[in-house]
């Protein structure tokens, strides 16, 4: 059967998928949202439109505050009987889903493991990555076919460990940019240009995420804590002592690099 699917959230990673899956030959009959957006995306606001009802698959792409109000809206909506209800929160178990399923609906997850924040890259983003799957079959089979089209692979989330599952996606796509922003802060406070700080660490920024990507840790990893240097790291902490929060970061990141040395 071929797939029509309706997206429900608007927002960047509902818009992005929303191209991603049009990009990869599905049928998206309706984006819907609070907000109109692009007029690429061709999303519609206020009540649920028609098009609810030719969907076989409904991608709910809303916040986690406010899925189980969207799962409440789509178990009033004229679903078709055979339609599968996925959500793309990598941490929640919304109760909604019991009363979709109370309908017949086969209900799950499809959480895509990449920093969609641009709706504009998220096909070529998507394309090679993973996405995690759970839920009942009829679900995961919906989630392994719409990550099919889309060039992804599909991962099990492992029942009952969601929390921790979704920890390891933050603790790689939300920290690293955050890490860059407080080295270009630092580079800039030592007197460098601003704008130069940061068009010079991008390039040792990427370098370290290719590094980790052909080399697992500890071959990957460089800098004072590898070398044992502790004279620099001594140095580099003091020098913070403006920043006490990059400070921090700087001792607990420390840490943790000697921690996955060791272990490894």
């Amino acid at each position: 059967m071929t797939a029509h699917v309706f997206v429900f959230g608007a927002g960047r990673a509902g818009r992005g998928l929303a191209r991603a899956l049009r990009a990869g030959g599905v049928d998206v009959v309706g984006v819907h949202g609070r907000h109109t957006g692009d007029a690429v995306d061709r999303v519609t606001v206020g009540a649920l439109p028609g098009a609810i009802a030719d969907a076989t698959i409904v991608l709910v792409t809303v916040r986690d505050g406010q899925l189980d109000a969207a799962l409440d809206e789509l178990a009033a909506s004229p679903l078709r009987a055979d339609a599968v209800v996925l959500h793309a929160s990598g941490s929640a178990d919304p109760p909604g889903l019991s009363r979709l399923r109370a309908r017949g609906h086969a209900a799950g997850t499809f959480h895509p493991l990449v920093p969609l924040a641009d709706p504009s890259r998220a096909p070529a983003l998507l394309r090679g990555a993973w996405i995690g799957v759970d839920g009942d079959e009829g679900a995961r089979a919906a989630g392994r076919a719409l990550a099919a089209a889309l060039g992804a692979q599909t991962l099990e989330i492992p029942a009952g460990r969601k929390p921790l599952y979704h920890a390891a996606a933050v603790l790689v796509s939300n920290f690293p940019p955050v890490l860059l922003a407080l080295g270009e802060r630092a580079m800039a406070e030592s007197g460098v240009d601003p704008a130069v700080a940061r068009q010079a660490l991008l390039p040792l920024w990427t370098a370290a995420a290719e590094n980790a990507r052909l080399a697992p840790v500890p071959a990957s990893l460089t800098g004072p804590a590898i070398r044992g240097d502790e004279q620099t790291v001594r140095a580099n902490m003091d020098a913070l002592a403006g920043d006490p929060m990059a400070q921090e970061v700087y001792r607990v990141m420390t840490a943790a690099v000697r921690n996955v040395a060791a272990t490894r």
